[in-house]
């Protein structure tokens, strides 16, 4: 029974060996102190340096060379517009309607050259007869663009309705959208056509 209740002698190593701290510390530490890594013995492990580039110090543009990135920013600008459009342009119906302007020949690309025409034959220093003819091919451009706008208006309303049948987007937006790019040159379309003169859409 007695060496139930007998200690090791590696108890009794453990109990004879305690944490002394002075009273000195102990009064110059606050309350709720916490060592730091260094006081524990723990070494913080540094980040590796390897793989890493120097920065280098960032050079002042000159002029010409900050003229000639700004000059490549706005050209980099204008190509993507070209080619995707704005915020007008965005949305599946949008692209329905570019395409069935794009797929035909229309008559308003020829309303701005024909309007420059009637503005110098309907000057009154102009012969009659040219006078005369530039009124003739003043109404009859604005007629072929009323009767294209219709054409244009209807085949749009009808492929609206048949593959986007839960659209909200308006038709009257799609309508107008469809007849300012049909007096665009095709040239000068943005976003750029994607179908050519004659294909089906």
């Amino acid at each position: 029974m007695p060496s139930l209740f007998r200690r090791k002698p590696a108890d009794l190593v453990e109990d004879s060996v305690t944490t002394v701290t002075t009273d000195e510390e102990s009064a110059a530490r606050p309350r709720g102190y916490t060592p730091s890594k260094k006081e524990l013995g723990q070494v913080t492990p540094k980040r590796p340096v390897a793989g890493r580039r120097p920065t280098a110090p960032a050079k002042p543009l000159t002029k010409e060379e900050a003229r000639a990135q700004r000059r490549a920013a706005r050209a980099e600008a204008a190509a993507e517009f070209r080619r995707e459009g704005g915020p007008r342009d965005r949305g599946p119906e949008r692209l329905l309607a570019r395409n069935v302007v794009d797929s035909r020949r229309t008559i308003g690309t020829w309303f701005f050259g024909g309007a420059l025409i009637v503005l110098f034959g309907s000057n009154q220093a102009m012969p009659p007869i040219v006078r005369l003819l530039s009124n003739v091919l003043w109404g009859a451009l604005a007629l072929g663009v009323l009767i294209d706008s219709i054409l244009i208006s209807r085949k749009i309303k009808r492929l609206v309705r048949e593959r986007f049948p839960k659209s909200t987007e308006k038709l009257g937006s799609l309508y107008f959208y469809a007849i300012m790019r049909s007096i665009t040159f095709r040239r000068m379309r943005a976003p750029a056509p994607r179908v050519n003169i004659g294909d089906k859409v």
